[in-house]
């Protein structure tokens, strides 16, 4: 159960980001002239999400070496991306905020990108409590094998 939760949290993060990535590209596609950075943004989230930082934290544990598998890189991993989804949704929802008007679907379209980058948001901060408690649990002690010295007969 206790490797459960963190799988889980991982799937939904995919699943979310893979959502987000769709979502966002189509808003970028549907503007006239050039789209708003907090569009934009939101788009380099997704995709940050997807490429770097879900692979690394997903799959580092059980396939890198463990030199190039360190918890307090997960835990920056973690929270720089917790920070980067709260910067983009926050400031997308309070671009759209101040538009007077809104056509089409796109206006749909941004709050679904806001709703659900929230729920990314939620989702990263809570696995960067788990790799905060993982780290502050094991923190002194080498996640390396232990090996048995060998004992020599005189």
């Amino acid at each position: 159960m206790n490797e459960l939760i963190p799988l889980v949290l991982r799937a939904l993060q995919l699943l979310f980001a893979i959502i987000l990535l769709g979502i966002n590209a189509y808003l970028v596609s549907n503007t006239y002239y050039s789209s708003p950075s907090q569009i934009n943004f939101m788009l380099f989230n997704s995709i940050w999400t997807l490429f770097p930082a879900l692979p690394y934290l997903a799959l580092g544990p059980r396939f890198l070496p463990l030199s190039a598998n360190n918890k307090i890189i997960h835990l920056a991993i973690d929270a720089l991306t917790a920070l980067f989804w709260f910067a983009g949704f926050i400031a997308l929802a309070v671009w759209y905020n101040d538009r007077d008007y809104c056509l089409g679907t796109v206006c749909g379209t941004i709050v679904a990108s806001c709703v659900f980058g929230a729920f990314e948001w939620l989702l990263f901060t809570a696995t960067t409590i788990l790799s905060a408690l993982d780290f502050w649990r094991t923190r002194g002690t080498s996640s390396a094998p232990k090996t048995v010295p060998e004992t020599t007969t005189v």
